[in-house]
């Protein structure tokens, strides 16, 4: 038997998006249109997956695909609609881990109908440079290119 030691880390990762939309639009889009606006690098089961958000404590951002393949990516902890949406999950060695993560999106109302979308991703466990290198690439994608642009398009 091999067995490999490493050192465990925390990673506390903060983005903030302005978009230009009311908060009702981008909590219907984050929630609602998940699949609309998840970025097709970012489908991981394979060409034609599906990505859904069922926004309430226990529900699941999952990902599946007609074939029965399919990847839970979070299980939602907490949920105050068109507010806040808190969710944990695993990355597993294939995807930088082991490693645990934990999501809080928050979306606040702007003077003059904008929205602020501040997120954190807090993780701890095999914490490498290059996984959070790609957090801030992977998170600012979907984010800006993504929602962002999914929302502000409607």
């Amino acid at each position: 038997m091999t067995a490999k030691i490493s050192e465990a880390r925390v990673a506390v990762y903060e983005l903030e998006v302005k978009i230009n939309a009311p908060r009702a639009a981008v909590w219907k889009g984050l929630v609602e249109d998940t699949d609309a606006w998840w970025l097709h690098d970012f489908h991981m089961v394979g060409e034609g997956s599906t990505v859904t958000l069922d926004a309430r404590a226990g529900g699941h951002l999952i990902e599946s695909h007609e074939d029965g393949r399919s990847l839970l990516w979070f299980t939602v902890t907490n949920c105050v609609p068109g507010v806040q949406l808190d969710a944990s999950g695993g990355l597993s060695p294939q995807f930088g881990g082991p490693a645990t993560t934990m999501i809080t999106i928050k979306l606040e109302e702007l003077d003059g109908g904008g929205t602020t979308l501040r997120m954190t991703d807090a993780l701890f466990g095999r914490v490498p440079e290059e996984t959070i290198r790609a957090l801030d690439e992977g998170w600012k994608l979907l984010f800006t290119e993504g929602l962002k642009k999914y929302v502000e398009g409607q």
